[in-house]
């Protein structure tokens, strides 16, 4: 910036400052690797995190242009990130901006994470160009959706037929909904607990509290619910 805030000059290179949010250590490191190469991609990676904690942990510290953000997280899951960060998403100066970045093109976890805050999606076949190119786009306010998402979501949010959430998904929270998906694919109650960094018991109580809100009797109804529901 120039005396009294004058914009870059146009020889001086473009940068954005990035977190990235991913449960996957490897992939964060694949990323970064992809990206994280600030010379010839203007991107640089000030921060990782791969649970809810550690990301507002880290995005507090290091207020990022961007954050890429997976959806589903130990903790509570990408919502649960973007709904504790509100207050920096609506910062009158040098806002915080979110990107998700996921294997999920759920319409529940894309519809989500938008309704959260994010200012788009990306399924991670995303090549790292586009993915460079998306982040800066979203450093500049606009949306960015992978190409078969973006006609999606213009019509979930714009149809008036139907509303964009399931009803009774709504009554649940982010970590049943979790808990639920596991479930539903298969996973034992320690299983999912180990993956969920909580409790058998509860897990135990997750569940309960899904088959009363669903008004289900058991793991088997539950599962072709989900099913139904295109959530395995």
């Amino acid at each position: 910036m120039g005396p009294g805030g004058g914009t870059a000059s146009e020889g001086e290179a473009r940068r954005a400052r990035v977190v990235l949010v991913d449960d996957h250590r490897m992939f964060r490191a694949g990323v970064q690797a992809e990206i994280g190469r600030t010379d010839s991609t203007g991107v640089e990676v000030v921060g990782e995190a791969g649970d809810v904690d550690q990301a507002m942990t880290v995005i507090h510290a290091t207020r990022p242009d961007v954050v890429l953000l997976d959806v589903h997280l130990p903790g509570g899951g990408g919502v649960e990130v973007l709904r504790r960060s509100s207050p920096l998403m609506a910062a009158a100066e040098a806002p915080v901006r979110f990107l998700a970045l996921s294997v999920s093109d759920a319409a529940e976890d894309v519809i989500g994470v938008i309704r959260g805050g994010a200012r788009g999606y990306v399924t991670k076949t995303i090549t790292g160009g586009d993915l460079v190119n998306a982040i800066f786009r979203v450093a500049d306010d606009d949306a960015v959706f992978s190409p078969r998402l973006a006609g999606f979501v213009l019509d979930a949010f714009a149809s008036t037929d139907a509303p964009p959430v399931d009803e009774d998904m709504d009554r649940l929270t982010q970590r049943e909904r979790e808990v639920l998906r596991l479930i539903a694919r298969g996973y034992a109650y320690k299983e999912i607990a180990k993956q969920l960094f909580i409790s058998v018991k509860t897990v135990e109580s997750h569940v309960s509290a899904v088959l009363r809100k669903l008004q289900l009797s058991n793991r088997h109804e539950l599962t072709r619910w989900a099913t139904a529901r295109r959530l395995v």
